[in-house]
């Protein structure tokens, strides 16, 4: 990369807005307003035209939609798929079996873990929260589990562990791949997040145990009407104001719906209930190995791009009709399947509409991008970040470590605001201009980033985040949790890190 790169006053001011973003997500507050002024005012700033800069906020978003909208749709069928499994109750009793075998505080620490993962894995955190606190948070307590305890196990397998990776629907990694332009390899950086994730979340699990062994008790059902008795913490109302409000609508998207013991449906409905708890998780499970046998049988077709996405939201569309078909019959499934994929269109749309904009002003940074926002040919547009990372590429240290380290300091930045997914188009964006100057593959950067953004404000870190939901759920005061979960994940991401440098 050339280092004698004469910067312009469009360098600058994307660079401030860059700066801007930044300390607004240090206040916590939404960064969409900020994005779009930035987007106008670099717009302008390379084009010399105010109308050019306002039609840009237009394009810019119009161009993310185009980037991102596959990851909509994913999100999308998902959600329709979750709506149609909880008419049947077949949700939850994917959920039951673990239940089981919740004998002590021990084995319902490592159940409690197990199901969030493997639900949030497939559904995002959304219904795992309401699902684990409603059919084993309460199983884990009579056996003498604490709940501030059972509140970790889930913030860490689920809004950690779960969504940093986002391995089955794609959304993290398919925007950091888009914000780092290696949208072809957007497979690399999900399995790189995948490991990464693993790490942190073996390491905090660890900690946590480990810090919170000498309150596990002995069962005793005394535990559980103590725990029912507790008011919901008054803090939560508080802290559900600050922060990005569709992270906190990803968080409640099905806290609202009752759980039920499967006494309301008929025999045939029971019977339907029990197959499609099997057959859901069992066509995931085929679908991350048709992910992974590519790697171990190099034979094998190798899903690339926005395939292993259209994979995911296909089998989710047939299995949805399907569940459909046995609660409503064939006539009614004609009319509630699209009900069911609408209610998915407003969810996807609520819970991530915010970073169109967002990725729209960090996509001015690539030339690429800014191309098709600016309408103009590739070799007309400038590399705004890249050209940056240039010119001051003698101020970045050479050494590994703290290359990866500053990625991931920028991604716990962009989750202070409390929407971990709102850093992505950045931390996508930075990886991709260190990458060359640093030495490190752009995948491990943007992993790395992927982890601290989502581990931050996916709901671990920040109280403000969708982990007031846990600890509603858990009635446990939000605060605690938080300063429980500092050390562990902090702890983890750093080793997480480390890794990444020595073995990617």
């Amino acid at each position: 990369m050339p280092t004698d790169v004469v910067l312009s006053a469009a360098h600058w001011v994307y660079l401030i807005g860059v700066l801007v973003i930044i300390v607004t997500m240090l206040f916590r507050a939404n960064v969409v307003v900020p994005s779009v002024i930035g987007t106008l005012a670099v717009v302008t700033a390379i084009t010399g035209s105010p109308i050019q800069g306002i039609i840009s906020i237009f394009s810019a978003s119009f161009v993310a939609a185009k980037e991102l909208f596959n990851i909509f749709l994913v999100i999308t069928f998902m959600t329709a798929l979750l709506n149609s499994l909880k008419r049947l109750e077949a949700d939850v009793r994917m959920v039951a079996p673990f239940r089981k075998v919740m004998v002590n505080s021990t084995a319902s620490f490592l159940m409690i873990g197990a199901a969030t993962y493997f639900i949030s894995l497939f559904f995002w955190p959304t219904p795992a929260v309401p699902l684990v606190s409603a059919i084993l948070l309460p199983a884990a307590i009579a056996a003498g589990l604490p709940p501030l305890v059972g509140a970790m196990v889930i913030a860490i397998c689920g809004q950690g562990m779960a969504l940093s990776s986002d391995y089955i629907i794609g959304v993290a990694p398919g925007i950091s791949a888009k914000a780092a332009g290696v949208a072809a390899d957007v497979g690399l950086i999900a399995d790189r997040a995948l490991v990464l994730s693993w790490i942190t979340g073996g390491v905090a699990l660890t900690l946590a145990f480990l810090f919170m062994r000498r309150y596990f008790k002995p069962a005793n059902t005394k535990l559980l009407d103590e725990w029912m008795g507790q008011a919901p913490d008054s803090t939560l109302d508080e802290v559900e104001s600050q922060g990005t409000y569709d992270k906190a609508e990803i968080a409640r998207g099905t806290s609202g719906s009752e759980l039920t013991a499967h006494d309301s449906l008929n025999d045939k409905e029971k019977r339907y209930s029990r197959i499609l708890a099997v057959i859901t998780p069992l066509a995931f499970l085929g679908v991350i190995g048709l992910m992974l046998l590519p790697r171990f049988i190099p034979s094998l077709p190798v899903l690339r791009g926005g395939e292993a996405a259209g994979l995911v939201g296909g089998v989710a569309f047939i299995l949805m009709t399907i569940a459909t078909c046995m609660a409503e019959g064939p006539r009614r499934t004609l009319d509630v399947c699209p009900d069911h994929m609408t209610d998915g269109f407003v969810f996807a749309f609520r819970a991530m509409g915010s970073v169109l904009p967002i990725a729209g002003f960090f996509f001015l940074g690539a030339s690429e991008a800014a191309s098709a926002i600016l309408d103009r040919p590739l070799d007309q547009t400038p590399s705004l970040l890249f050209e940056l990372i240039s010119a001051g590429q003698q101020y970045i240290p050479e050494n590994h470590f703290l290359v990866a380290f500053g990625v991931l300091l920028v991604g716990v930045v962009s989750g202070i605001d409390g929407s971990g997914f709102s850093g992505l188009p950045l931390t996508g964006t930075l990886a991709s201009a260190l990458a060359p100057v640093s030495g490190l593959s752009v995948e491990t950067l943007a992993a790395v980033g992927q982890i601290g953004a989502i581990w931050t404000g996916g709901g671990t870190l920040i109280a403000w985040s969708s982990l007031i939901a846990v600890a509603g759920f858990a009635r446990v005061h939000v605060l605690d949790l938080v300063r429980a979960l500092t050390v562990p994940v902090l702890v983890g991401m750093a080793i997480s890190t480390a890794c990444a440098v020595l073995f990617f």
